[in-house]
């Protein structure tokens, strides 16, 4: 939603990783080995994607960034690289989390759906490109419990950092429906 009202591109991780398991590159393929393996990629490595990301033409303008930076090192990088305008923090009770990330099915192209707040038109089908809706494999409970406690033992503790760095914090409540989220970012950055 920010991406299109601002027109500039959203950068998610997530789909960065996803993206590169269709690269036959070298890089690709160490990324993928620690991905096939279920560990994290390191570091270096993730902020070489994203470095490589925003020195694309079409981040000129800005960009969004989502799922990263998620540690102090990531974010000294970031850091070193850009400016950085605003962090938005959604807040939501882990079991809020862990329920709407577990139920959450997307299609091999990315499009996400909720049984809840975000149904396709048809079951199991995307209402974009007709495409079959899936639940990730890092979606899971088990796999969000562990993401969760990265994100309070890691990502909790740079936000306090970076708000030291005078990058303007906002605070969402993320529990309403993703309208009224979205609203409420909005209207905290004034637009």
């Amino acid at each position: 939603m920010l991406s299109k009202l601002f027109d500039v591109p959203h950068i998610s991780t997530g789909t960065v990783f996803r993206q590169i398991q269709q690269d036959d590159s070298d890089f690709a393929k160490l990324v993928r080995s620690y991905l096939d393996q279920g560990k994290l990629v390191p570091d270096s490595h993730v902020n070489k994607l994203v470095a490589n990301r925003l020195k694309q033409s079409d981040c000129k303008g800005g960009f969004i960034l989502d799922g990263y930076p998620r540690n102090r090192a990531q974010a000294d990088f970031l850091l070193k690289q850009t400016k950085i305008d605003y962090v938005i923090v959604i807040k939501l009770p882990d079991a809020d989390g862990i329920f709407r990330i577990s139920k959450r099915r997307v299609c091999a192209n990315g499009h996400s759906y909720h049984p809840k707040f975000a149904p396709p038109k048809s079951d199991g089908i995307c209402d974009i490109d007709s495409s079959p809706l899936f639940q990730r494999e890092d979606e899971t409970e088990k796999a969000i419990k562990q993401r969760l406690a990265i994100y309070h033992s890691e990502t909790e503790p740079l936000i306090e950092n970076l708000r030291k760095h005078d990058i303007k914090t906002l605070e969402i409540d993320g529990r309403p429906a993703i309208e009224e989220v979205g609203e409420e970012i909005k209207k905290k950055l004034g637009v």
